[in-house]
């Protein structure tokens, strides 16, 4: 049997306390594993790159290419158990304990490993208490100056068959405990375990302009500063959505450190007047409260281009990081530097964002203008294309055929004009996807988090391309993903998700989801629909038959045949998994 020997970071876990559980109800404990694994454990180690050497009944031995990415797998794994146990009576819940070791190893011809790295990993697991994550010292010096981490110095320990003692430190992420101090409303002095250092959320400016009407402006220099940043592989960047949900509130920064999961905040105000523009900006340590950086820039509103490049640049330079000559090129913002036409895109793309048939039309008419302006701007032929899309999907046009074909004719465009757009290519891959061009549709979504990783909106297209394709086992990391990026996710995330389990036949779980969506969205027609299916399918034909009631009286014009028609799955058996469960119940024919 050939064999290759290297250096990789190896994690191990398993369940505390397996066998009493197993003992209690063994059946029961099986059936929440693998739901565990397919609904947690799984898709955050493929977020994270790691590949599952073995599993036992307990646990698993994950290979990760870096040990930064077994450390954060580990944590997200831990919180998310956290979140699961919620309510559970102790003595059936499911607490893990993981070891986290880089170390040399041996691997065999089908995959498996073996070797001091493995036996290390797993003895550290050993020691773990429960919901904890124990690294050995070699592991702990890769990831202490990247990750600011709340760590227990175990100090040298002789582990079971392991020749020389190992310097451990304990990480405790997954107790109750450490849940009521992540999510307290107490400003700390000491960051949340697991918040990468270079971490940020950028707080929708403060518009200081005495009119209200000017608040796209101050919303739209934030917008690109969040997009600017996002492009960083190095920084992790919270998505628009859920910054701007700070917007108005009187908060303090640290509370936005916790609530957000970051390390850093930028908060900023803007004063437009006439052809002047007042932007000040200021980078807080969300841990201490501390300033870090801050400034006041007038200019000539010609000049709002590069007031937006020195933000962003003088960022990166507080936080330290360490560009290449390819990240300096992505930091440079790809907008138009025509005033007038930018103007048109931020209106436009303000307008968007609510999400109405006459706000669309409106903001359809502004990046129009903005195109007009300056034909080279890719983000506005971007937003216009999306204008189109919504056009289609809601029914808002006369003629969704020639909707559709507009939303295309832009998006390509809009690649056209700026391939290193991610907005640009996240349009094409909404369009592509409802005009059934699945594959193109997935890899411009790739292509999309390519150049901008922390680009929550990709995620989530990238996980709808793959449902629609058949493939929504892979789609469910993606929707995971996206709402690491995005805490205050919008509620159709939760549609797209339950949408992919139900396709897997999970209908329980799916039925969960739907009624977290119906709660945070009272008028959406389209979970409730899926919510009946699922009940015809469990055989709770009652409960199916009061939401397809449900459905009516949001949306009297409800139509399958229309669903059928513009829901763009790949494989038609797929809409009739839908019909199969609203038949069961007696709510069609």
């Amino acid at each position: 049997m050939s064999e290759t020997r290297k250096l990789a970071a190896i994690l191990a876990a398993d369940v505390v306390g397996y066998s009493r559980l197993a003992g209690a109800d063994e059946e029961r404990i099986l059936a929440r594993l693998r739901a565990l694994r397919s609904d947690l454990i799984d898709p955050t180690i493929a977020v994270h790159h790691g590949r599952v050497v073995k599993r036992t009944g307990d646990g698993a031995l994950v290979e990760f290419r870096s040990v930064v990415d077994a450390v954060r797998c580990a944590i997200e794994v831990q919180n998310g158990m956290v979140e699961r146990n919620d309510g559970v009576p102790q003595d059936r819940r499911i607490d893990f304990r993981m070891g986290i070791h880089l170390g040399d190893v041996v691997e065999e011809s089908d995959g498996d490993l073996m070797g001091d790295g493995v036996n290390i990993a797993s003895r550290l697991e050993g020691v773990a208490a429960a919901g904890a994550i124990c690294l050995s010292e070699d592991a702990y010096r890769q990831v202490k100056s990247r990750l600011d981490l709340s760590v227990s110095d175990l100090g040298s320990t002789q582990l079971k068959n392991i020749a020389e003692p190992i310097r451990v430190y304990s990480l405790q992420v997954g107790s109750a405990g450490t849940k009521a101090a992540a999510t307290s409303e107490t400003a700390t002095s000491q960051p949340a375990a697991g918040v990468p250092k270079l971490s940020i959320a950028v707080l929708p400016f403060a518009n200081m302009s005495g009119d209200a009407e000017q608040d796209y402006f101050a919303d739209g220099i934030s917008e690109d500063i969040i997009t600017a940043l996002s492009k960083l592989s190095q920084l992790f960047v919270i998505a628009r959505n859920s910054s701007f949900t700070f917007k108005g509130k009187n908060v303090q920064v640290q509370e936005v450190g916790t609530k957000l999961g970051v390390r850093h905040v930028l908060e900023g105000s803007v004063r437009k007047s006439g052809n002047r523009v007042r932007i000040t900006a200021q980078l807080i340590d969300a841990t201490t409260g501390g300033h870090l950086w801050a400034e006041r820039f007038d200019r000539e509103l010609t000049d709002i281009f590069a007031v937006q490049d020195d933000v962003t640049q003088q960022i990166v330079d507080a936080l330290a990081v360490n560009l290449t000559e390819g990240d300096r090129k992505r930091l440079a913002p790809g907008q138009t530097r025509h005033p007038e036409a930018y103007d048109c895109f931020l209106r436009g793309r303000e307008l968007w964002h609510r999400l109405t048939k006459q706000t669309n039309s409106d903001a359809r008419d502004l990046l129009q203008r903005a195109v007009e302006l300056d034909p080279n701007f890719a983000s506005a032929h971007a937003f216009l294309a999306l204008t189109h899309g919504l056009d289609y999907l809601n029914r808002w046009s006369a003629s969704p055929q020639r909707a559709i074909e507009q939303a295309e004719e832009a998006a390509t465009l809009a690649v056209a004009r700026d391939d290193s757009d991610p907005v640009a290519h996240w349009a094409l891959s909404v369009v592509t996807l409802y005009s059934r061009q699945h594959d193109r549709a997935i890899s411009e979504a790739e292509r999309a988090i390519a150049l901008n990783p922390n680009f929550a909106e990709g995620q989530v297209s990238l996980g709808e391309a793959l449902i629609y394709s058949g493939r929504s086992g892979e789609a469910l990391a993606y929707f995971d993903r996206a709402r690491v990026l995005n805490p205050y996710f919008p509620d159709v995330v939760l549609h797209f998700q339950a949408l992919a389990l139900f396709q897997l036949r999970r209908y329980e779980e799916a039925v969960e989801l739907l009624l977290q969506r119906v709660n945070r969205n009272p008028i959406t027609d389209v979970s409730r629909a899926l919510l009946a299916a699922c009940y015809g399918h469990l055989g709770r034909f009652e409960e199916a038959r009061a939401r397809w009631q449900e459905v009516l009286r949001v949306n009297p014009d409800y139509s399958l045949e229309y669903r059928r028609k513009v829901l763009p799955f790949k494989n038609p058996a797929d809409f009739e998994l839908v019909m199969e469960g609203l038949r069961n119940a007696g709510v069609v024919q």
